[in-house]
């Protein structure tokens, strides 16, 4: 397979992306890369860490996918490579891939430190995404073994975002806001799996919100609880926006109250 998948924070206004395709290309030029997306908020992991995660399921088996939001670049923080069960991934360690990999039983994972495969052995500073990541995916979608890549690590020792959730009894659980998409809508860590058809609310700042089907199930401007397209429940509002209107943040804690 000589699939790839791009995701970063570098927007499309500057040549970033192109570079990273004209460097895949020129190890691979029968490679077929698709953008999942460029429009990461600039540095925010957890934005890109919930992006991967809602995306990865629905490419073939084999593909590889690389993941750069990457505040500490040129710091001591790790560039790897992961291989699971259903994919490779190419990403620093930085808790970007804490979603994917907590549902992707891991096959092998490696720190890049073979300088054989990056474009250069003296990469920049500021941009690995050139230097390291974009030529490690294409030599690994080229068939490159991942244990060429680098040093073999400890999966468990990968760095790992942490979103509060806990049962607090058989109907209640307390969670948090994951990510927040384009639309405001706020997507919370509690699997659609918990509601299991039964009525259900969301607590948040003080105020429930009945979990139903569609957004149309209120009227304009009223917020709703809804099972989101990505498996998780979310708060929204009918042609509005939850974040601004209520003034949401990802990491505010909300509850899961479920009706027998």
């Amino acid at each position: 397979m000589q699939l790839l998948t791009l995701l970063s924070d570098f927007g499309i206004q500057d040549s970033y992306i192109g570079i990273l395709k004209g460097v895949i290309l020129g190890i691979l030029p029968t490679a077929t890369i698709v953008d999942l997306t460029h429009g990461i908020p600039p540095q925010d992991v957890a934005a890109a860490r919930f992006q991967g995660l809602m995306a990865y399921p629905y490419f073939p088996q084999g593909t590889v996918h690389v993941a750069i939001v990457d505040p500490g670049v040129g710091s001591q923080r790790r560039a790897i490579a992961v291989q699971t069960l259903n994919a490779y991934f190419v990403a620093p360690d930085n808790g970007l891939l804490s979603g994917i990999l907590a549902q992707d039983s891991i096959v092998e994972a490696v720190e890049l430190t073979n300088a054989d495969y990056w474009r250069s052995a003296s990469p920049s500073a500021t941009f690995h995404g050139r230097d390291i990541f974009a030529p490690v995916a294409a030599h690994l979608a080229q068939g490159v073994p991942i244990s060429a890549l680098g040093t073999l690590i400890d999966p468990t020792s990968l760095v790992q975002l942490q979103f509060p959730f806990k049962q607090l009894t058989h109907e209640t659980y307390h969670g948090c806001i994951q990510a927040i998409d384009h639309f405001g809508n706020l997507i919370t860590n509690f699997p659609a799996s918990l509601v299991q058809g039964r009525p259900w609310q969301l607590q948040f700042q003080q105020t429930s919100y009945l979990g139903q089907f569609t957004y149309a199930d209120v009227t304009r401007g009223n917020a709703i609880g809804l099972v989101g397209s990505h498996g998780y429940l979310e708060l929204a509002i009918n042609r509005g926006n939850a974040q601004v209107q209520l003034k949401a943040r990802v990491g505010d804690t909300i509850k899961l109250q479920i009706s027998d």
